[in-house]
């Protein structure tokens, strides 16, 4: 049973999701106030955040910008439908993934169930590339044996490219993979991700051109 906080104003709608998420067999808390929910994120460490966009007293942007560099667990934006803007800049302030409003429950729950799956530990394999350390199992990754703070999105991403090394991967392939959907030709969020990725390992001299965009085809990582 995973432990959930709903940050959602929307009263009758949240008590819907909520009721639906615990007849699924998690523990569900709520709150409809995004100045409060900073605090309580921190305070409480759920398993998974769903978090709504509009939200009395701090949006759900600004909410997830201020608990990422302290939240490593995963966060489920509520964006209204056809909001590409909304969704872009969740995810460039750490998101792992949104669902767009009115919505499903059974979407939302199958979304949910597929990011704590993802950042639970495995017994899986690691890879070194130089001084680079990913660690599948601790769903870890240092440089020199200095931590990379990556969101659960972001790690995903980084082991999903370097399990394949040299191998072009595409667009297709990646939004297939992690975030369980088909490529629509204008959905971003993986543009978004490898942004973020590229950002991160830049600040190390030796990996700031570890992930080559391949034109007309998706990403590659790059073994040396």
């Amino acid at each position: 049973m995973a432990k959930l906080l709903l940050v959602e104003d929307d009263e009758r709608l949240a008590s819907l999701v909520a009721e639906y998420l615990r007849n699924n067999g998690h523990e569900v808390d709520v709150e409809g106030r995004g100045d409060r929910a900073v605090e309580r994120i921190l305070t409480e460490r759920p398993d998974l955040v769903v978090l709504d966009v509009m939200l009395p007293g701090e949006d759900g942007l600004s909410v997830c910008r201020k608990v990422r560099p302290q939240f490593g667990n995963p966060i489920l934006l509520l964006t209204a439908r056809g909001e590409e803007l909304d969704q872009v800049l969740g995810l460039e302030m750490g998101a792992d993934d949104y669902v767009a409003k009115p919505v499903s429950p059974r979407l939302l729950l199958a979304r949910i169930k597929a990011l704590l799956r993802r950042g639970a530990p495995t017994d899986g394999d690691q890879i070194s590339v130089g001084s680079l350390v990913v660690d599948r199992g601790a769903r870890s990754a240092t440089v020199g044996g200095v931590p990379l703070e990556l969101t659960s999105a972001e790690f995903d991403l980084l082991w999903a490219l370097a399990r394949r090394p040299g191998e072009p991967i595409t667009r297709e392939e990646l939004l297939k993979d992690l975030r369980g959907i088909t490529w629509d030709g204008v959905d971003r969020s993986m543009d978004v991700r490898v942004s973020q990725l590229r950002r991160k390992l830049a600040a190390f001299d030796d990996h700031s051109d570890r992930i080559k965009t391949v034109r007309g085809v998706g990403y590659q990582f790059v073994p040396a």
